[in-house]
């Protein structure tokens, strides 16, 4: 019988017998796939924690505790006149609302029959949120037939109240407060049990602009993401085009030498600056030396139009790149001129990537804060920019600056609020980066 048995010749080694050399450079190998494993790992933990700690701090402002209080709107208080003026009742100010709105929610408890608590009116008013009197003002202004009548009103309840039932209050807590106490505690658990107080779906997070310190169930981001749609829209006016220009000038037709080096080299480094140092040249060159006015989009945009240009020109470069020469010297070779072979044959095949980049750079844009708090529009704004063109230079707010301010603000609630528009901004970003892979997949052309 024939031994098969790989036999080994003096001197020489066989390919099926692993040396120490090969045991050392395939341990090496998996060592090195292990500690690849291990960053993707700590990363995709990482990021889960952050996520998990973003939705389950802000999530819950999606709902809102309102109170359902009927109010009779005494004419003898609000239209002294007896005329429905508008100008005239105009002079009543929120003070003269507000206790129209506590009395309304007494009547609703005697009615259903619910304890006091020992509460004086003043504390059951509490329960009230402040923005609820200038809510009811507005109401009435718009429609001054109203007076006189008894209505519905959906009142927000006040932070504290709105708080304890997202689990951000207790008992405990509203004992050592001096904005809340048990008491009232219990009478909101009451009210929820009669129907008066309940829960629903928070619109106004998304379309009400911002407010005070002592009003946070009231804030909102309607400014803000006024304001951010208003920078981008400049963004894209200005950076598409130029960034789109120089990226087809400097890939196409500018001959090679040291000048165009040098704007090479000075495009990849302005890649690389950091954002709040293009904060600075905004407010020097736009503010200080144009004049244009503080915390106004159009400056904003202006800024974040020169930070994303390199962002813009770099993937557009390479994506013309990418289009194969012969597809320049076949259209050069049927009598098209170097114009007609960019733009009619490479920029329509580049064009998917230049696209993903132009989305990419205005995620970017969109979530940048340091240069926008430098431009002034850390500021507090409450009135909605009008309608383009004008809107472009009215004061407002923006999504990563909003942010910024609610975690800068000692009320707990703001924290929530901080937390939902985090998930706004993302759900911005996702969007627009899946956009990006979209078009990127629907114009892609292999070759």
């Amino acid at each position: 019988m024939t031994d098969t048995t790989a036999q080994t010749v003096p001197g020489k080694r066989s390919l099926l017998t692993l040396d120490d050399r090969t045991r050392r450079r395939n341990a090496a190998e998996a060592r090195f796939r292990a500690y690849g494993l291990a960053a993707v790992t700590v990363a995709l933990i990482a990021l889960t924690l952050l996520l998990v700690s973003i939705f389950a701090n802000g999530v819950s402002v999606f709902r809102q505790t309102t109170i359902a209080i009927p109010v009779t709107l005494d004419a003898k208080k609000l239209d002294k006149s007896g005329k429905l003026d508008p100008a005239v009742m105009a002079k009543v100010t929120t003070v003269g609302y507000a206790p129209l709105l506590t009395k309304g929610l007494q009547a609703a408890m005697e009615e259903n029959g619910i304890s006091d608590q020992g509460l004086k009116a003043k504390a059951i008013g509490a329960l009230i949120s402040q923005d609820a009197p200038a809510q009811l003002r507005d109401m009435v202004l718009a429609d001054p037939t109203l007076v006189g009548q008894t209505i519905s009103f959906e009142a927000l309840a006040s932070g504290r109240i709105d708080g304890y039932f997202k689990g951000r209050v207790t008992m405990d807590s509203a004992a050592l407060d001096s904005n809340i106490s048990p008491e009232q505690l219990a009478l909101a658990d009451a009210l929820k049990d009669a129907g008066i107080l309940h829960s629903r779906f928070n619109m106004g997070f998304i379309t009400a602009p911002d407010a005070s310190e002592q009003r946070p169930e009231a804030a909102g981001l309607g400014v803000a993401i006024l304001g951010s749609l208003y920078m981008m829209i400049v963004v894209l006016v200005l950076s598409l085009p130029i960034g789109v220009a120089a990226s087809i000038y400097l890939e196409e037709f500018a001959p090679k030498n040291r000048f165009t080096d040098l704007i090479e080299v000075n495009i990849s480094n302005l890649a690389a600056v950091p954002s709040i140092v293009y904060g600075i040249l905004g407010l020097a060159i736009f503010i200080n030396f144009a004049g244009l006015p503080q915390s106004a989009p159009i400056v904003g945009g202006l800024v974040l139009t020169l930070m994303t240009l390199p962002r813009i020109i770099i993937p557009a470069r390479a994506a013309l790149k990418a289009v194969p020469p012969s597809i320049r010297d076949a259209a050069l070779g049927v009598g098209a001129s170097k114009m007609q072979s960019v733009f009619h044959h490479v920029l329509p095949l580049a064009a998917p990537g230049i696209l993903t980049g132009m989305i990419i750079g205005l995620a970017q844009a969109l979530g940048e804060t340091a240069p926008l708090l430098l431009i002034g529009m850390v500021a507090f704004v409450r009135e909605y920019p009008g309608a383009p063109p004008e809107g472009f230079f009215d004061p407002a707010s923006a999504l990563p600056v909003q942010v910024y301010n609610w975690t800068q603000r000692a009320d707990p609630a703001f924290v929530e609020r901080a937390g939902g528009a985090i998930i706004v901004l993302l759900i911005f970003l996702v969007t627009m980066n899946a956009a990006a892979i979209l078009l990127r997949r629907r114009f892609e052309r292999r070759w």
